[in-house]
């Protein structure tokens, strides 16, 4: 097939493209210039063919300048055709969910977005006008394809770096339309086959952090306002107040640090962000046990398998490389999703993504359904509305 690969410059995406050509398709590689902190914007930054040019490896977010550069260098090594895309404005949007989400109060994941909205968004859209028959990504998950049955999106091979839970919201038809190349793979025969072909980036670090956050989030985040952050008062569970904040958005679901709470004969514990209220600027503090969840009810969801409203079996996975929760999930009638924790989960939070996977008939265990987190039920209140049943 023709595919168009998208090469961010780190050794997943190169690797793909080894195996890609290897394997006998017309690969095109693409770079998603995004305008990110750092780069130098003055050059024109429409589509245009690229040469190579000496490659500068170093540990940044992905997607910078250098970057560009690596991905480059891999193409011309490869002799396949390397385009860099210009997405900065497609990528403002991306931007202003992430800040509006924390001003709104909830928890928000730009990657997750990224995939939804330009990697298999935008980009889609690019290689149709290239004539490719796929998108391909250098991304650790599969595509399970099963006679008679749509495409699934199931987790890596290598369980440390599945990233499957980030893809979920690229949607079915997405799915039946990409290559994974690496996801069968460890990252270790990743970097093993990169050095094999005399690939400079075979032990380039991983990226770690969000792009387009080259300080703390807060800082971005404030320094993108017409005005700073309002003060406002920090209240214990029994809405009591234990001291002041400066921004809400300052703060997480979840947070130890940095609360500045005086401790007191009425505090001395350990304290956690257990909620944060966007409308009245307050953070609500309390003891470890009240981060617990119970049950999350989701929006904006999409759906691999069809919707049932009959309570199914799942593992809900709740961050990008966190565990899968025992858990049941069913449709709701206006169409979100329920989800019941069989084990309860610290930290969960509005504005998160909850994808539930389940074992398919050939053993893979595949994505069922994934939405965001609209709203909880902490621990403590499964138990009370339980007592008051009985």
């Amino acid at each position: 097939m023709k595919v168009l690969l998208a090469m961010s410059g780190g050794v997943d995406s190169s690797v793909a493209a080894v195996l890609l050509t290897e394997a006998g398709h017309e690969v095109v590689g693409c770079f998603m210039r995004l305008g990110s902190p750092g780069e130098t914007l003055d050059a024109p930054l429409s589509v245009t063919a690229c040469a190579a040019k000496p490659a500068r490896i170093g540990h940044q977010g992905c997607c910078s300048i250098n970057d560009s550069e690596d991905a480059r260098l891999v193409a011309a090594q490869l002799n396949i055709p390397f385009y860099v895309v210009n997405f900065k404005k497609d990528f403002g949007r991306i931007i202003e969910y992430f800040a509006q989400e924390y001003e709104e109060g909830r928890t928000p994941n730009p990657c997750v977005r990224c995939n939804d909205w330009l990697k298999f968004g935008r980009l889609r859209e690019y290689a149709a006008q290239l004539g490719c028959e796929a998108v391909a990504t250098g991304h650790y998950a599969q595509v399970a394809r099963h006679a008679g049955s749509p495409a699934r999106l199931s987790r890596g091979v290598d369980r440390a770096k599945d990233q499957s839970y980030v893809l979920f919201g690229i949607g079915a038809d997405a799915v039946e339309k990409m290559l994974l190349p690496i996801g069968g793979m460890e990252k270790s025969q990743v970097r093993a086959i990169a050095q094999s072909h005399g690939l400079r980036v075979f032990d380039k670090p991983d990226s770690q952090e969000i792009c387009f956050v080259p300080e703390d989030y807060a800082s971005f985040l404030e320094g993108r306002r017409s005005a700073p952050f309002a003060d406002g008062e920090i209240v214990n569970t029994a809405g009591e107040t234990v001291g002041r904040h400066a921004g809400h958005q300052r703060f997480t679901i979840g947070q130890r640090r940095g609360l500045h709470v005086p401790t007191t004969s009425a505090v001395s514990i350990p304290l956690y962000v257990i909620d944060k209220d966007a409308t009245r600027n307050t953070v609500t503090v309390g003891p470890r046990e009240a981060l617990e969840v119970q049950a999350v009810l989701a929006t904006d969801c999409v759906w691999y398998a069809k919707p049932s409203t009959e309570w199914v079996s799942v593992g809900a996975q709740v961050r990008a490389h966190g565990r899968a929760i025992p858990a049941s999930m069913r449709a709701t009638q206006d169409g979100r999703m329920d989800v019941r924790f069989l084990e309860s989960e610290a930290g969960v939070a509005p504005g998160q993504a909850v994808v539930c996977y389940a074992t398919d008939a050939g053993g893979a265990e595949t994505i069922v359904a994934g939405g965001w987190i609209q709203s909880t039920t902490r621990a403590t209140e499964a138990r009370e509305n339980t007592a008051k049943t009985v």
